[in-house]
């Protein structure tokens, strides 16, 4: 088998020789293209010959799984799987798999991150220190006593729950199944206006699908308290961006941390999101810590090692 990793997956070559090495002591062969090839006829004759393609959130369109004549298998090393043609792959019957669980802990503790930026209003705080300012106005706002809101009920809001679950806050849940750990920590589910109405943080953990896309939108939005924020770091268009922008400008809520957007930073500067007030912003991520990135290398050479065996793993299609 022909495997070929398509983009840095941000670990040392140390680690990543250890993770080919049972690939070659097998036979197989291993290629790592050493930057990401952002151009698609040149990516289409780097990987036309693999059999396994293992990549992280570098676009995998329907005209490079297409011409890949030999491909079987696709192991990504990311949770989502937005940016792959699933539907090519299935036509083709190209198993894919993802890395899920990798970033569980690195997006959880981002989650609080941009909690504490806009709670503690730290980049504030750094310009006025910076520009020979003082504390004037800064006051801030603590975590304990608040309502925590998830929307979405999955490994990382139930990490999310724990953390903020220590911080003394009461947690509510709106998710389409229930968890038995998550009530273990003491969390409430509700529907999802009500997490809405009594929630002081509203923070998004939902894959982006057909039937989420927007689903934080005016409506959802105009049942918020005044005196709320908004967190995403789960998928940007989980949240109506004009909506957002709306709100924002009109004071609507209190402020909104973003770490994922429409499209991948860099954003257009010209984009109103970028004008509002009360906004702390983030270049998408959450996901990205050293550890993170070796247990997303790891998981997803084990992908291909259980494909191997004909016991696949984190199946996708």
């Amino acid at each position: 088998m022909k495997v070929i990793l398509m983009e840095p997956l941000l670990i040392s070559d140390e680690y990543l020789q250890e993770l080919a090495a049972p690939l070659l002591a097998a036979g197989h062969s291993f290629t790592a293209i050493p930057q990401r090839i952002p151009y698609r006829e040149q990516l289409i004759e780097a990987v036309r010959e693999a059999d396994v393609l293992i990549l992280g959130n570098q676009p995998l369109p329907a005209a490079v799984i297409n011409d890949c004549y030999r491909l079987k298998m696709i192991s990504v090393a990311f949770t989502g799987v937005d940016h792959v043609a699933l539907d090519s792959a299935e036509i083709r019957k190209i198993t894919v798999c993802n890395a899920a669980g990798y970033a569980t802990e690195a997006v959880a503790e981002h989650t609080f991150g941009l909690i504490f930026a806009l709670y503690r209003r730290l980049s504030e705080g750094d310009r006025a220190v910076k520009s020979r300012g003082s504390s004037a106005g800064l006051i801030g706002r603590e975590l304990k006593g608040k309502t925590l809101g998830l929307v979405g009920g999955g490994a990382i809001a139930c990490r999310v729950a724990e953390i903020a679950r220590a911080f003394g806050c009461r947690v509510l849940v709106w998710s389409r199944s229930e968890r038995p750990e998550m009530k273990e920590l003491g969390a409430e589910y509700a529907g999802l206006p009500q997490l809405l109405q009594e929630s002081d943080i509203v923070s998004l953990h939902l894959p982006l699908t057909a039937e989420t896309r927007g689903q934080i939108g005016a409506d959802e939005l105009s049942l918020m308290k005044p005196d709320a924020v908004l967190i995403n770091t789960a998928r940007g268009p989980v949240a109506d961006t004009a909506a957002l922008t709306a709100a924002l400008n009109e004071g609507r809520i209190a402020g909104a941390a973003l770490d994922v957007f429409d499209s991948e930073p860099p954003l257009d500067p010209d984009l109103p999101l970028l004008a509002c007030p009360r906004l702390v912003l983030s270049p998408h991520v959450g996901y990205l810590t050293e550890e993170a990135m070796e247990q997303r290398a790891r998981i997803a050479f084990e992908n291909v090692y259980r494909w191997l065996e004909g016991k696949p793993q984190n199946v996708i299609c």
